[in-house]
């Protein structure tokens, strides 16, 4: 078959694949042995670098209209190792560098160490976890083996857990302890499914088990049970209700450019997983039963977060509620992107452009939260009355991201629950068009309980002079999550390379 050919060969193009990976270890190891005073430039140094990378992995997928291959050594599965590129992965590719670049920006204020002042320990840390990260992202969005994947969601989660508790207080040790259990639980479902899958194939390559898969339906039994056990456990690691009880106190107690990094990232590459498993691995066993299953969890997250998120009086956990209610929109797709029926490809895109979306809106609203706190030296709901005279970006930043979360035009997030409401109206499934309705108004419910008491007329005593180059970065993320919204055709058309119903006339 052309499909399986070009999937086990290394295309033009494939060393950018090796190259988006090596920079942020290399990166990560030269932090390591410079030192704290070096880290943040060689952070900064790199992350253009790896922009530019990412950049041209997206480009070269949309003209040739192809995944990228690069296979490792030159030796094929199932001997060897395959990096793949395909049109989801190199948008997010893409929208790791910008939130990470981002968010590194942001960190210089309260990560950096000047000239003359002694190096201490927490900035060497934040730097080359960021770089870690970044890494273990990159493998995640290009490995095409499920074992080097939960390795790459191991190096993930030590690199995100350690960025929670940063600053020592004894909460944030918590919410990063609690942050971990869940993780490693997670882990050891997966592995023993990825164990099952290899005990019944021989291989965990995803192209090579997706024509297995295919042509051996009578051990569908063992492959439904391996696939269960991955999936409980990526969704632990998602944080998808009702396992999402680490999420909000790991992402409201986290150093505000950690908390994007979180929400905005990382709880989207255990996602990305569940996509891979479910349309790559073994569509022919995504029954009505399981995706219906899935959205019904998302639709629960959507209504359990939003409310949660009206209830919060802390600004920073109303932010990290609503990240678990916006998770749930991403779980939607699954009943209607499967299969080649005429309405897939809307929701496919729509599941995309929610992630995307959803990425800058919240990266923003964390990073345009911790300028808040920071300036009043609290983040409590009740006594913002007034903060939009003094951090009018700050304040506009997360109306913007939260214009994306409600879903109102011309937003990315608008784009998103648009075509994932067609896609629910054109199959029949009205229910998931009716939550989406609810859970934007519920989300504009909370946007206005912030927005409405910073915009009054009161005076608000700042503890020091809002810092306009970190709202700048807040809202220049904000904007990324509107500019989504005027996503050309052809945007649209990159999302659909790899996807395997899209691809089925290469086989």
């Amino acid at each position: 078959m052309l499909a399986m050919a070009l999937a086990l060969a290394t295309t033009g193009g494939g060393y950018l694949l090796v190259l988006a990976v090596i920079v942020p270890v290399i990166g990560m190891l030269l932090s390591l042995v410079v030192g704290g005073r070096h880290a943040e430039r060689i952070a900064f140094a790199l992350m253009p670098a790896g922009l530019g990378l990412a950049l041209a992995i997206a480009i070269e997928v949309w003209v040739t209209g192809q995944p990228l291959v690069y296979i490792l050594g030159g030796w094929p599965p199932p001997l060897g190792i395959a990096l793949r590129a395909d049109g989801f992965s190199a948008v997010m590719l893409v929208t790791a560098a910008l939130v990470i670049a981002a968010a590194g920006y942001f960190a210089r204020g309260g990560f950096a160490t000047p000239p003359g002042v002694a190096e201490k320990r927490a900035p060497l840390a934040f730097w080359t976890l960021l770089q870690g990260l970044w890494a273990a992202l990159a493998v995640v969005f290009l490995g095409g083996d499920l074992f080097n994947l939960y390795v790459a969601l191991e190096l993930l989660t030590f690199a995100a857990v350690p960025l929670v508790c940063l600053d020592g207080r004894p909460e944030t040790l918590a919410a990063a302890l609690r942050y971990l259990l869940f993780a490693l639980f997670g882990s050891v479902l997966y592995l023993l499914g990825a164990a099952l899958l290899y005990g019944t194939y021989g291989t965990l390559d995803i192209v090579l088990l997706a024509d297995r898969t295919a042509a051996e339906p009578l051990v569908a039994p063992a492959v439904g049970f391996a696939a269960g056990l991955m999936t409980a456990g990526l969704l632990a690691k998602t944080a998808l209700f009702p396992l999402h009880l680490w999420l909000p106190p790991a992402h409201a107690n986290a150093p505000p450019p950690a908390s994007a990094v979180l929400s905005a990232l990382v709880v989207k590459a255990s996602f990305f997983l569940i996509v891979r498993l479910w349309f790559d691995v073994m569509p022919g066993l995504a029954s009505a039963a399981v995706t219906t299953l899935l959205a019904a969890l998302g639709a629960a997250a959507i209504l359990f977060g939003s409310v949660l998120a009206l209830r919060q009086a802390r600004l920073k956990l109303l932010i990290a509620y609503s990240t678990v209610a916006q998770i749930g929109y991403l779980f939607l797709m699954f009943p209607l992107a499967i299969g080649g029926h005429p309405w897939s490809a809307e929701a496919w895109s729509g599941g995309v452009m929610q992630t995307l979306s959803h990425a800058f809106a919240k990266a923003a609203m964390f990073l345009a939260a911790g300028v808040v706190y920071e300036q009043l030296g609290h983040d409590r709901i009740a006594e913002l009355r007034g903060i939009g005279r003094a951090m009018p970006m700050a304040i506009f930043a997360f109306g913007l991201g939260g214009l994306s979360l409600m879903g109102l035009p011309p937003s990315g997030g608008f784009a998103a629950k648009w075509l994932l409401m067609q896609a629910s109206v054109e199959s029949g499934q009205w229910a998931w068009a009716v939550v989406m309705l609810v859970g934007g108004l519920l989300a504009g419910g909370y946007v206005y309980r912030v927005v409405a008491p910073a915009l009054d007329r009161a005076t608000v005593a700042l503890k020091a002079p809002a810092s306009r180059r970190r709202e700048a970065v807040a809202l220049a993320l904000a904007l990324g999550a509107v500019l989504l919204g005027f996503a050309p055709p052809e945007f649209f058309d990159l999302l659909q390379i790899g996807r395997p119903v899209a691809m089925a006339a290469l086989r």
